[in-house]
Parts: structure tokens; sequence; C-alpha cells
């Protein structure tokens, strides 16, 4: 007998039946939260990010506090909480320093390009325009190496910053969702 097989098939049996007891919970496609990508900017030709929040929870109208339930959560959910925080802010302030970056040389790029064409006399051939956009691309590469250089390496720092805290977070959310499926197992008869 095949005991791979029988291991497998019992595991998928094991979770087969969590599901049908609704310990794990299993979203349909179309409800899953999903991070929506907007037109490019004029400029920067990025794309912005709109970062899909997930829902907060409904505040009960049934019962009347004079503080707000969810001021005062226990040490765990708070720095779960903060944790996220964090890396949504995380991920905002990467995209907004890729952004300025690239809105500040773009802008450059596009006003120095124009002073090269406007330089150029009226009667310059199409040839001599391609040539004088040739040694300026060129010349704009070299000038602008040390800067475009220094912003990937910093780009990369923050990036891999940022992944690192994702994961934490996904790690943290893995473990509190590990911890109630046990905690209510444990209380069941």
């Amino acid at each position: 007998m095949n005991t791979s097989l029988f291991r497998r098939s019992s595991v998928s049996c094991q979770v087969a039946r969590l599901i049908s007891q609704r310990r794990i919970h299993v979203q349909p496609p179309r409800s899953r939260r999903r991070d929506l990508i907007g037109p490019p900017h004029p400029i920067t030709h990025l794309r912005p990010v709109i970062y899909d929040v997930p829902p907060t929870l409904p505040q009960s109208t049934q019962v009347n506090h004079p503080y707000s339930l969810t001021e005062f959560t226990n040490a765990s959910e708070g720095s779960h909480g903060d944790l996220e925080l964090q890396y949504k802010l995380q991920l905002h302030q990467l995209d907004a320093f890729n952004h300025q970056f690239w809105l500040d040389s773009n802008t450059r790029f596009e006003a120095a390009k124009n002073a090269i064409l406007e330089a150029l006399p009226e009667s310059a051939s199409t040839l001599d325009r391609e040539h004088a956009l040739s040694h300026f691309y060129k010349q704009w590469l070299v000038q602008e190496s040390e800067r475009t250089n220094a912003y990937t390496r910093e780009w990369r720092k923050r990036n891999l910053a940022t992944i690192i805290l994702g994961a934490r977070v996904e790690y943290q959310k893995f473990c509190k969702r590990l911890s109630s499926l046990f905690s209510r197992r444990k209380a069941e008869p």
C-alpha cells in the first residue's frame, strides 16, 4: 500500500472537514481584496497604486459605551495593528519616494531636451535634430548616472525593508489565525 497517497488523502480529508465545519474561512474569488492601479501620471509615467484597506469591523449599535471598544486592545492585537500600519505607511512612503524621484528627473530631462531642440536653427534637418538628441541623451546618461545609482541603491534598500515588514505582518496574521484555530479546538468537548 502506498502510504504517501494515504497521507495526502488523509490531509485533504482533514482540510475538507475543517472547511465544512467552518474552521477555515475560504473567501470566494470575487470577494477577495485587491489593490487598484490608476492611469499613468503624465510626467513620471508611473501608475499609482491604490492599496486596498482591509474592511473595518462593524461597530455594534446595540450597546452604547462611553469609549470606543476598539480603542482598548490587548497587547498582541495592538502590536499586530501597529506593525500592519507601519507596513502600509512604508508602502506609501516608498511610492512617494519613487514618484518624487521620477517627477524631478523627468521634468529636468524634458526641460533640457526642449532647450537643446530650441537651440537648433530653424533650418536644421531631421538628421541634425537626431544627432543633437543623440548627443544630448549620451550626456544626460553620463550626467545623471551617479544620481540614478544613488536612487536605485536607496530604492532597493527601502523596497527590501518593505518586503521584510510585509512578511512579518503576514507571519503575524498566520500565527494569530493558527492560535485561534487551536484555541477553538481546545474549547470544544
